[in-house]
């Protein structure tokens, strides 16, 4: 047995299944990373582009994307232990552009066919991702309201920074539209993390970017975790692929002087960061630790264990970014909680959330066990691609008690 209770023959089989997708072609590099009872084994393997290069490491930047939604509910949980928000509070004091909210009959009709909200957005709407507003996987041209949140630059695709007006703009543009759904009726993705993020800055009186890096960063040594990548970093952070729908090819979608090399006017809270393995195994052990850290206590434990439980109803769990998803699982804070095991890495209680340009991290507080896998290759689709099943399933076959 290995230190940590994880097999080391069993970490080799691991280590040499997620070389092979890199000696197949079907990424340019990976790394990753196990933790067990305070053991880490962090692992790499290929070359930043395609083509051959610098080789990959376990200081490369990443695009973390989705994975920046926990370090958001994060942020928001500070200032709700500040007193600052409060979960069951109307948002209106702070977002007024969301007040008195209209709600489309349908999901499909005109957007002047409303009726009026049965109640306000809460602070609780936000972080479980049913304050009536999200994405839709669809064209824009099959809804109005899809076609007016694409005009208006609200962001409901892979992230592009350069694309968003500043916060402020983009609240407001969010305004003039009506909801999808009443406030608390059903589940829907994205979102509410970006409106998370504008009300966070306006409770905190500061950018998002600065109330993150000093309440949750600095304390933590996330020293290359931002919405942006300075210059003197640009050659950690490597292009980013992904799958062309009309061709299918594989292409670059940014270059690493691209969309993160400078501030962006929005700071997507629901998907905008960058990141390390070393730095988000950081932010994870310290949720696994109930908040506490070396650099000073983050949150607490009461609220650590609200945002990791699932908070649900089954009314609530619509439809899901993957068929079949809350059959095993629910949905915390800007996270997913696993319910029940439907497979070897779904030990209830396990917590997490995926980036789609090819990133995942999950907590296993029963194990005790970290898992943070991170490519620069976007998923094809919500369902977690071949490589990233066999990483998690590859993980846990290590265990040894």
């Amino acid at each position: 047995m290995s230190a940590g209770g994880l097999l080391q023959p069993r970490l080799g089989r691991l280590r040499d299944a997620m070389a092979g997708y890199v000696e197949r072609g079907d990424l340019p590099g990976l790394v990753w990373l196990v933790s067990r009872r305070g053991a880490v084994y962090s692992d790499f393997a290929g070359t930043m582009a395609a083509g051959g290069g610098a080789a990959i490491g376990l200081d490369t930047i990443f695009r973390i994307s989705s994975m920046t939604k926990p370090v958001t509910a994060t942020a928001a949980m500070i200032l709700v232990e500040e007193a600052k928000l409060r979960l069951d509070e109307p948002v209106d004091r702070l977002l007024p552009e969301l007040a008195n909210r209209q709600v489309l009959k349908r999901l499909d009709g005109p957007l002047d066919e409303t009726v009026p909200a049965n109640r306000p957005i809460t602070l609780r709407d936000l972080l479980t991702f049913t304050m009536g507003f999200g994405l839709v996987f669809a064209s824009p041209d099959t809804h109005p309201i899809l076609r007016a949140v694409e005009d208006l630059q609200l962001g409901q695709g892979i992230p592009a920074p350069d694309g968003a007006p500043e916060p402020d703009e983009w609240i407001r543009r969010l305004g003039t539209l009506p909801l999808m759904a009443q406030p608390g009726e059903r589940w829907m993705y994205n979102t509410s993390a970006d409106v998370l993020g504008v009300l966070i800055a306006r409770a905190a009186g500061q950018p998002l970017e600065a109330f993150m890096r000093e309440r949750i960063f600095e304390p933590l040594s996330m020293k290359d975790t931002s919405f942006s990548v300075p210059a003197e970093k640009l050659d950690r952070l490597p292009p980013e692929y992904w799958t062309n729908y009309m061709t299918g090819a594989t292409e670059v979608y940014d270059e690493p002087a691209g969309q993160w090399s400078h501030a962006p006017a929005f700071p997507f809270a629901a998907g905008g960061l960058v990141s390390t393995v070393d730095d988000y195994l950081a932010f994870a052990q310290m949720l696994l630790d109930n908040g506490r850290a070396s650099g000073g206590r983050i949150l607490s434990r009461p609220s650590v264990e609200l945002m990791t439980s699932d908070h649900l109803t089954p009314a609530q769990k619509g439809p899901s970014l993957v068929e079949g998803f809350w059959d095993s699982h629910g949905w915390g804070y800007c996270m997913s909680v696993t319910t029940s095991r439907a497979s070897l890495e779904d030990t209830p209680g396990r917590y997490g959330w995926d980036g789609g340009m090819g990133t995942s991290w999950y907590n296993d507080p029963r194990e005790e066990m970290i898992t943070l896998l991170m490519t620069q290759r976007a998923w094809s689709s919500a369902t977690p691609p071949p490589l990233v099943r066999d990483f998690w399933t590859l993980a846990y076959q290590a265990i040894d008690d």
